[in-house]
């Protein structure tokens, strides 16, 4: 298998491993969203993130010292960024419900993740025949994502319908949600602008005697604790309001720990395997493999949704229209392969 093969197998299991992480959260039913989230961030952005930079990268306090502490905070700076737009996530959800706000967060970050990289550092390749390529891609993308949202909405209606006109009167509105979805959404692409502007860390870390592979550890390593910051000041919060932090101590929930590091281990996972993946497309790898990246989580997600009934009842447009935006996310992962061959 050559590399680009390569490269896009291990996007395939990393969409397939993110797009699957939440799913551990259905048994831990005793807990409130916000104690599972506590320990997937002190899994996933803390302890997880010191503990593979430590094995695969060398002399890890020489590589932020040969490169100074600038490439280090700016990664921080992306991560922090991010973790600040986990935080409009949970606004976003409660605003215009769960489909549609991951559909409109991944569709933005898909495009801007990609985009600003080709841009920014690629500026000659956009019309020629591979960045128009990719430009095509990005855009079935968007539109994939986009009908997934509208099937998602639909879904929420038909369902609302069916349980009654019940509704919180504090209800995030549907233009506050939109809002926030959009905020996340931007944030969400800082993720892989880290990845990208993190060059001299992995150059040096490189250098230092770490595998090209394992290299983005050094990057991840600063980006993913400070992401942690936010999301730890945002469950505390949610538990002091919510009066949810004694559930931890419920009868029956000691395996909640261990769900909660298999989450982390997916997505954490997922991340890194991105990184890998992303490699071996070569220069243009975070272009490509970001919205590749992110539509595998819309189908991993949808399918799983659709297969545990959280489609169940919704009637048969929405279950159209969700198949045809897989469909169309499915012509995008092609174009985008395709695209990965022309540079």
């Amino acid at each position: 298998m050559d590399q680009n093969g390569l490269g896009l197998l291990l996007l395939f299991v990393a969409g397939a491993m993110n797009g699957s992480f939440t799913l551990p959260m259905k048994f831990t039913r005793k807990w409130a969203w916000e104690n599972t989230w506590l320990m997937w961030t002190i899994f996933a952005l803390g302890i997880f993130p010191v503990a593979l930079a430590s094995v695969t990268v060398p002399a890890l306090g020489q590589v932020y010292a040969r490169t100074g502490a600038g490439p280090a905070l700016l990664a921080a700076s992306f991560g922090a960024g991010w973790g600040i737009s986990q935080v409009f996530l949970g606004l976003a959800v409660e605003g215009i419900g769960m489909a549609l706000s991951f559909s409109v967060i991944l569709g933005l970050s898909a495009a801007v993740g990609s985009l600003v990289p080709l841009i920014r550092l690629h500026p000659d390749d956009i019309l020629q025949k591979g960045g128009l390529t990719v430009l095509c891609g990005v855009a079935l993308v968007l539109i994939g994502v986009g009908i997934a949202a509208l099937a998602g909405r639909r879904r929420e209606i038909v369902l609302a319908g069916a349980s009654g006109p019940a509704q919180s009167e504090h209800k995030v509105s549907v233009a506050k949600g939109l809002l926030f979805a959009t905020i996340s959404g931007l944030g969400s692409a800082l993720v892989n602008f880290g990845f990208v502007f993190g060059e001299p860390l992995k150059h040096a870390a490189q250098q230092a005697g770490a595998a090209q592979i394992w290299a983005a550890n050094a990057v991840w390593l600063p980006l993913m604790v400070a992401g942690g910051i936010p999301n730890i000041i945002y469950c505390v919060y949610l538990m002091r309001k919510n009066h949810t932090g004694s559930r931890f101590g419920t009868a029956g929930t000691s395996f909640y720990y261990g769900l909660a590091a298999i989450m982390a281990f997916f997505w954490f996972g997922s991340t890194v395997m991105y990184g890998v993946g992303a490699t071996k497309l070569g220069a243009l790898g975070p272009v490509l493999g970001w919205p590749l990246f992110m539509s595998l989580i819309v189908i991993t997600a949808t399918l799983w949704g659709v297969g545990t009934g959280e489609w169940k009842g919704a009637g048969r447009q929405p279950l159209r229209l969700l198949a045809s935006g897989v469909a169309v996310l499915v012509v995008a992962i092609f174009v985008l392969g395709i695209s990965s061959r022309m540079f």
